[in-house]
């Protein structure tokens, strides 16, 4: 995409950017700093930088880059959406060469369902044969 690039180097990763919208998402809202460094430095990590190579954009693949992978904290900064960034992204995570001939790649969204089936993710089947534990206050329980 013209004046932007998408880089897997996770020491050109801007911690501080991530940070800041991760932990105000509604998915991990209040994440502890720690537990995000210590998420990024075991995923498959994905940057979008601007011309400026200011960061733009992120996601992560929890990954054994071989059978499984989970698409996570997929974000565009809002002064850089309606350009076609996400789509971008998505387009690189699953054409990316580690993540070929996996069996299974999940997400979880609450608002984009139909950006990533434009890219091959469908609805769960067979969803009663998976199985969770589910704590979503946990980032708040740890501070208190």
């Amino acid at each position: 995409m013209k004046g932007y690039k998408i880089s897997t180097n996770i020491d050109e990763l801007d911690f501080e950017v991530i940070y800041r919208f991760i932990s105000e998402s509604y998915w991990a809202a209040d994440i502890p700093r720690n537990t995000l460094k210590k998420a990024i430095s075991n995923s498959l990590c994905f940057g979008i930088f601007d011309g400026s190579e200011a960061q733009v954009g992120f996601a992560r693949l929890v990954t054994d880059r071989a059978t499984f992978a989970y698409l996570a904290d997929v974000f565009v900064i809002e002064a850089h959406r309606g350009q076609g960034l996400s789509k971008w992204l998505v387009e690189k995570i699953v054409a990316h060469p580690e993540l070929q001939g996996l069996r299974r790649m999940v997400l979880a969204t609450r608002d984009a369902h139909g950006l990533y089936a434009q890219y091959g993710f469908q609805p769960i089947e067979n969803p009663e044969i998976l199985m969770q534990i589910w704590q979503p206050n946990v980032y708040r329980e740890q501070k208190a």
